[in-house]
């Protein structure tokens, strides 16, 4: 009697939109929600107004949008979308420190009696840090290309914004700069959150 054994075959009646949809969604509408808070700010008291009442908006609107970019990074996270190094999944764990410092920072120096304390001039400088982490992260993604079509291209054009909109902070200043930075949040990271919560299968 000869015994045969021979692997289960694979199903091919299903597929990892449903995961990929359950938790992509929602995240990505986040992402575009606190985006278009923060452009919102940006549009209406600058990125730096010199009264009380806009500096709090702005860190507000600002922390907004940080929260945003941790949704972002929770996909990353979920989908490997930096690849499955130890290197590249630290990328995204070393991103949320700078980011969770950042954050902190914005929400801290929105209250009035505590903008001028000394701690929070260090704080300061993770603001640029951890977008200069999401520049990296936007290249490490687009050219690791475990995102497929336009998922895996827009958050290099997403995560650009620093290296646009800083020089046009220094050279151009307000309220040009202004517009310019709004915009490119409209276009980059408002628009890549509706990219990941219509087609969440592009990060599958």
């Amino acid at each position: 009697m000869t015994i045969r054994t021979e692997p289960i075959p694979a199903r091919t009646d299903l597929s990892p939109a449903p995961a990929a949809k359950s938790f992509t969604r929602p995240l990505g509408l986040a992402l575009t929600t606190g985006t278009l808070i923060w452009a919102g700010a940006m549009f209406t008291v600058g990125n730096n107004p010199t009264d009380s009442l806009g500096r709090t908006i702005s860190d507000l609107g600002g922390a907004c949008f940080q929260l945003g970019l941790f949704a972002l990074l929770a996909i990353q996270l979920r989908t490997a979308a930096t690849g499955t190094s130890k290197v590249a999944r630290g990328m995204l764990y070393t991103e949320h420190v700078l980011l969770a410092i950042a954050t902190l920072w914005s929400v801290l120096h929105a209250v009035p009696s505590l903008r001028d304390e000394a701690f929070l001039v260090p704080m300061d400088v993770f603001w640029p840090l951890s977008m200069l982490g999401m520049f990296i992260i936007g290249l490490k993604i687009l050219f690791t290309a475990r995102w497929k079509g336009a998922a895996r291209v827009w958050p290099a054009v997403a995560e650009s914004w620093a290296v646009i909109t800083v020089p046009a902070f220094a050279i151009l200043g307000s309220p040009t700069a202004d517009y310019i930075g709004g915009a490119h949040l409209l276009v980059g990271y408002a628009t890549l959150g509706l990219i990941l919560a219509a087609r969440p299968t592009l990060t599958s």
